[in-house]
């Protein structure tokens, strides 16, 4: 019997008169998305929301310009706050606005590379999960990709998104060169050599320093990648992680909230030959962890049990393909999400205490929880800057229950440790505390200051995150 099998079968054997009694998690206090209105223009506004549908907003204009000529004169001119909208993966409030959304649709494809040093210049507005296929025919690959490849690579540097592999980068990292378009019209080429202080800012940015129309990025030659999965006790996980991190390419592990198993995924380099990932399964395995918490989520060690059962006939899986067909997944299943970045050596201690957090406190939480590592970098903003290695955790909450309470009980663990969050993704923290745990907060304040003395890319959250408000 398959894990899905299990879980369903196990949720029909209990009584309709339980699930009933479930309480709502939050789920009537969620945020409802605005209506369509009249705004004091006269024009109709539409909603704009992200992916989670947590945030919205009520832009004025939206605009898609067709070139950097175009842009320019669009950021000089239109109503602000201006934001780009790459897809809306953050879960921050990056992107809404009463001013101008800013499409970069126009911006995308395979714009140039070099054969022998192995770069390629990429349209920011292109998808992580159209690079594959742009990239594969010239013979080059990405070094890593994150587990999710919906977002733009321009929203995807501008948060620091990653991957993991203790000796693999976030995406910025391998960029070496980029062209900004500034809110004042200028079109600024930047790299290591040229406007150095502009690219070390620009490279995670938030969006703040105008619109980025271009990457181009250091690649590695194309490869095959096999990918293994595998349950086992979360304690053996925990015990091994340092060793298996340091083994594979890429090495990841999911702690199942009420479970005594944990999955293990690694990738690596390989040659054998291609046998192709099987159906997505982790979307239907959140939705029975969620029935089946719905249902004995208030007796724990019943839930543990029945969980433990469905999990213990798991059989490892294995596949190989081309790197872009391995490294993402498919999360149909909308969650919004919490990760902080810590030195590589918290990783593990903020783990455990997470972990026993989450069992004494939270019986309602059924999102398996994300350990990845990831290279130290050198950009201003990025949540790796200075570090040789981080360790990150990533909480989630289904997009339907309120993730406030649970996230802001969980946050506090971090502090300790002087965690970074993920640019993309909720947090508290404020600007006082940013300027503290990054070494060259101040010098991107003041690169963004020149290149956007009127703040036309600054809506009100980011405001407070630069000490604005």
């Amino acid at each position: 019997m398959k894990r899905r099998e299990f879980l369903a079968g196990a949720a029909g054997l209990l009584t309709a008169g339980t699930l009933a009694g479930c309480d709502d998690h939050g789920a009537s206090r969620m945020p409802q998305a605005p209506a369509a209105a009249i705004g004091p223009d006269g024009r109709k506004r539409l909603p704009w929301q992200n992916w989670s549908g947590y945030r919205f907003g009520m832009p004025a204009e939206r605009a898609a310009p067709v070139s950097e000529d175009e842009l320019a004169e669009l950021l000089k001119k239109t109503p602000a706050p201006i934001r780009p909208a790459g897809a809306g993966h953050s879960f921050t409030e990056l992107v809404p606005t009463d001013g101008t959304l800013l499409s970069l649709r126009n911006f995308s494809g395979l714009i140039a590379h070099d054969a022998s040093a192995l770069t390629a210049t990429l349209g920011a507005g292109t998808k992580l999960g159209q690079i594959g296929e742009l990239l594969d025919p010239i013979g080059q690959a990405l070094p890593n990709m994150p587990d999710i490849d919906q977002q733009t690579i321009a929203g995807a540097t501008a948060t620091g998104t990653h991957g993991t592999g203790q000796t693999l980068g976030a995406l910025h990292a391998y960029a070496t060169a980029l062209r900004l378009v500034t809110p004042r019209g200028e079109i600024i080429d930047c790299s290591r050599t040229q406007h150095p202080e502009i690219f070390d800012a620009a490279r995670v940015s938030l969006g703040s320093l105008g619109v980025i129309t271009q990457f181009t990025l250091q690649n590695v030659p194309t490869h095959r990648l096999k990918r293994r999965v595998w349950l086992e006790p979360i304690d053996a996980l925990v015990e091994r992680f340092d060793e298996r991190a340091a083994a594979h390419h890429s090495f990841e592990i999911y702690y199942i909230p009420f479970c005594s198993h944990g999955v293990a995924i690694a990738i690596d380099p390989t040659d054998e030959p291609l046998r192709p990932r099987g159906a997505e399964q982790d979307n239907n395995a959140v939705m029975e962890m969620k029935k089946l918490r719905d249902l004995v989520g208030w007796w724990p060690a019943l839930r543990r049990r029945l969980l433990d059962l469905a999990t213990q006939d798991f059989q490892p899986e294995e596949a190989v393909d081309l790197w872009y067909r391995i490294f993402p997944s498919s999360r149909e299943v909308r969650f919004n999400e919490m990760e902080y970045h810590l030195p590589r050596e918290a990783l593990l201690p903020a783990f455990k205490q997470v972990r026993a957090r989450v069992e004494a406190h939270h019986p309602e939480e059924f999102f398996p929880i994300e350990l990845r590592v990831v290279r130290g970098d050198d950009a201003w903003l990025s949540p790796f800057h200075g570090h040789d290695r981080s360790g990150s955790i990533a909480v989630h909450r289904y997009y339907k229950e309120d993730p406030l309470p649970y996230f802001a009980d969980i946050e506090p663990i971090y502090q300790a440790y002087e965690g970074r969050p993920h640019w993309g993704k909720m947090n508290t923290l404020d600007a006082k505390t940013f300027a503290q745990r990054y070494p060259k907060w101040r010098e991107f304040l003041d690169v963004r200051a020149a290149l956007d003395p009127d703040g036309r890319m600054l809506n009100p959250y980011l405001r407070r995150v630069f000490g604005l408000a």
